[in-house]
């Protein structure tokens, strides 16, 4: 049934009216209409990121979730186009899924630090260097390296990918903060191979049995939480729950009372028995989970949005999906190659 923009006004001030201002939802829901109608023209669907913006994030995905549930839905689809509401890699993740269908990104300045931490050419001097050892590579990465991988991760499914894996040494790359987590909770030891000044890898660094040998990427988000702010919160709202994403420093993780993936943080709000909660990840996720849980309350403590994550509006929502714009699309060989890391890792999960 087509709603009429009064109506769709309507459903997102009862959800949204404490977070978004009722002028700003009435513009909002004239691109809905729109965009709903476009959906049914082009065949579409739409997945959302949990970190897109509030207005986005509860109206026009068909999906949404984090990187892991995205792709699953994507590698589901009878859709004829689908329009990716996330950063690059995941639409290049949708579309290594889907190589015959039409894969949108609404921007084309939606990146990502720690993606663009590490190349395919690093890949393969890691694998030079450490030969026969096998390389899991966080989603947070581009298809030329998802195409050097033999599995691919999720914040959510890392440790268990790894468990998986019957290799004393495992190359776990390219985010730092998640390998070092990860080690700690798998038991293993943590090397970052040392890098000249031009980037290349010095030769001659061994590695000993039971190590995760990783690279020194980082999200420029998760990166800025600290001990400090955690220090700072419970001073200050001492019956808070702290959640943190497993991309912040290890510090930060052990400090917190939970570490877990967008998705799981989620869950534990929605089950959680507290009434207060801080997360330490992307902040618009915050009030995305607020307007779900009107009886908790999601301290708005975080200053930190990602940019990139910030270039997907509605409006840029809208214009690719009415122009067919921003159209994602990889040489095949890298879509074959690339795959094949994406279907172990979903057949793990």
């Amino acid at each position: 049934m087509t709603l009429s923009v009064s109506q769709t006004f309507a459903a997102m001030s009862a959800k949204l009216e404490h977070i978004v201002p009722p002028a700003e939802l009435m513009l909002q829901a004239e691109l809905v209409v729109e965009i709903e109608e476009l959906k049914r023209e082009r065949n579409a669907i739409i997945l959302g990121h949990n970190y897109m913006e509030p207005a986005l994030y509860h109206t026009v995905p068909d999906y949404t979730g984090d990187s892991l549930e995205l792709a699953r839905k994507s590698a589901q689809t009878d859709a004829d186009v689908i329009v990716f509401c996330g950063v690059e890699f995941m639409a290049e993740t949708a579309k290594i899924l889907n190589p015959s269908k039409t894969v949108l990104i609404p921007s084309d300045r939606a990146g990502c630090s720690l993606a663009e931490s590490i190349s395919a050419d690093d890949v393969r001097a890691l694998k030079e260097q450490f030969p026969g050892v096998p390389v899991v590579t966080y989603v947070n990465s581009y298809a030329e390296v998802k195409a050097e991988t033999d599995i691919c991760c999720t914040s959510g499914n890392a440790k268990a990918v790894v468990n998986a894996l019957d290799s004393e040494q495992i190359i776990f790359i390219p985010d730092e903060y998640l390998a070092r987590n990860i080690a700690r909770e798998t038991g293993k030891q943590l090397i970052v191979p040392k890098r000249n000044s031009k980037g290349e890898l010095a030769s001659g660094q061994p590695a000993s049995q039971g190590t995760l040998i990783s690279w020194n990427g980082k999200c420029e988000v998760h990166e800025q939480f600290s001990v400090s702010d955690i220090n700072m919160i419970r001073k200050q709202f001492p019956e808070a729950v702290i959640l943190a994403h497993p991309e912040c420093p290890p510090e930060v993780c052990e400090a917190s009372d939970y570490s877990g993936s967008t998705s799981k943080m989620i869950d534990y709000v929605k089950n959680g028995a507290a009434k207060q909660y801080v997360l330490m990840t992307e902040c618009s996720m915050g009030d995305n989970i607020a307007a779900e849980n009107k009886d908790k309350e999601l301290l708005r403590l975080c200053s930190v949005r990602c940019p990139h994550m910030a270039q997907i509006s509605l409006e840029m929502t809208r214009n690719a999906l009415r122009d067919l714009k921003h159209e994602v699309t990889l040489p095949e060989d890298i879509l074959v190659k690339a795959k094949k890391s994406l279907d172990r890792m979903l057949e793990i999960a």
